[in-house]
């Protein structure tokens, strides 16, 4: 077995059909890609635990599902616990609202599943935020469902200042790393302005340069090139 497809085959424990289909048709062009996922993917300012954990996030932001659940894989595997990923979930309902809980939930869903835990999927019924929400919830089961809980409150009070400044506030994953999973959103979708504030704001909330920089690289990875180049314009 090739180098790439033993990769991918640790990583994942099959081959993927689209990492197949890379070395039937340019294996060199599968080798160059899979040193380039390993370097940017190996341990640096931000450890592999939290750069797969900010992909799931990221993925669930621009609604793109096939690569959110590839990292969920890697975050469990890596040790994250289904609170902190849940956090990583809601967190992108600031920026794409309720399709974005509605996709996020497949990647708890997953991650129950590789846990050995059966899941009710959730219905076309449930579609609100509300609703969403109260699923999630009732997914984690005896887990810590403070952060879930409270966002739900909020969202029912109706006041989206308090309900922003709530998820974005330290809880099991930290106003850092919350902040630093904004820029990773604005990045990936190519909104470099925007991404720009919210380095700003990472910066002030504790995020080094070299913790943007691996942002900066884990978006190349998930949206190409043109997710670097805007996270270069921004980095100092």
């Amino acid at each position: 077995m090739s180098k790439g497809l033993s990769y991918f085959k640790e990583v994942y424990d099959v081959v993927p059909d689209w990492v197949q289909k890379m070395y039937n048709y340019s294996p060199n062009a599968l080798d160059h890609y899979t040193s380039l996922r390993s370097d940017i993917m190996q341990e640096g300012a931000l450890t592999r635990k939290e750069k797969d954990i900010l992909l799931v996030g990221m993925n669930a932001a621009r609604l793109y599902e096939r690569s959110m659940v590839y990292h969920t894989k890697g975050a469990i595997d890596g040790g994250a616990t289904l609170p902190e990923l849940v956090e990583y979930l809601i967190v992108p309902y600031l920026y794409n609202g309720v399709q974005t809980l509605k996709v996020g939930l497949k990647s708890l869903e997953y991650a129950l599943s590789l846990k050995g835990i059966e899941v009710q999927e959730v219905s076309e019924d449930e579609h609100t935020t509300e609703e969403l929400l109260l699923h999630m919830i009732k997914l984690l089961g005896d887990e810590d469902t403070s952060f879930a809980t409270n966002v739900l409150n909020h969202v029912r009070s109706g006041d989206e200042e308090l309900l922003k400044e709530y998820i974005l506030s330290d809880s099991v994953v930290s106003k850092k790393m919350k902040h630093i999973l904004m820029v990773g959103i604005f990045l990936t979708e190519l909104k470099g302005e925007q991404g720009e504030v919210w380095m700003e704001l990472a910066r002030e909330n504790g995020a080094s340069e070299n913790q943007l920089a691996d942002v900066g690289f884990i978006s190349l990875l998930t949206a190409g090139i043109p997710a670097w180049f805007e996270a270069s314009d921004s980095l100092l």
